[in-house]
């Protein structure tokens, strides 16, 4: 079963509400099980090129059902590097995407990206307290 979305939706205005706390201006990217894009929001002022990496890093984290900081150390190894090259630059194994979880069941993932890769991660971990 794949991410609802009410339920994105309501991960999106948790991460806008957090970015907003923490005066940051972010793109939200929610994909599904299968890395395809359920909902996305793009804050006033946020950069143009946050909409694919906040995309591609949940595409990274649900395709690997772990946060992609996890996968950010391995960014340039041999697999992650194809894995890049195969998903023309879709698949981001940067911190900042968490799986979204219900219980042990994967239902996809939420990425954010446009201010340090940290604070990404903060906004789609505050998300996660949302569901």
């Amino acid at each position: 079963m794949s991410i609802k979305l009410s339920d994105a939706e309501r991960l999106v205005q948790a991460a806008q509400k957090k970015a907003v706390e923490m005066c940051l201006k972010v793109v939200i990217s929610v994909v599904d099980l299968r890395g395809d894009l359920v909902t996305m929001s793009r804050m006033d002022g946020a950069p143009y090129r946050s909409i694919a990496v906040s995309k591609g890093k949940a595409f990274a984290s649900v395709e690997y059902g772990v946060p992609s900081a996890k996968l950010s150390e391995r960014a340039n190894n041999p697999v992650m590097r194809a894995m890049m090259i195969a998903e023309r630059g879709l698949f981001v194994p940067q911190q900042g995407a968490v799986p979204i979880k219900k219980g042990d069941e994967l239902l996809g993932a939420i990425g954010v990206s446009g201010a340090s890769s940290k604070d990404d991660e903060t906004i789609a971990l505050a998300a996660l307290e949302a569901l």
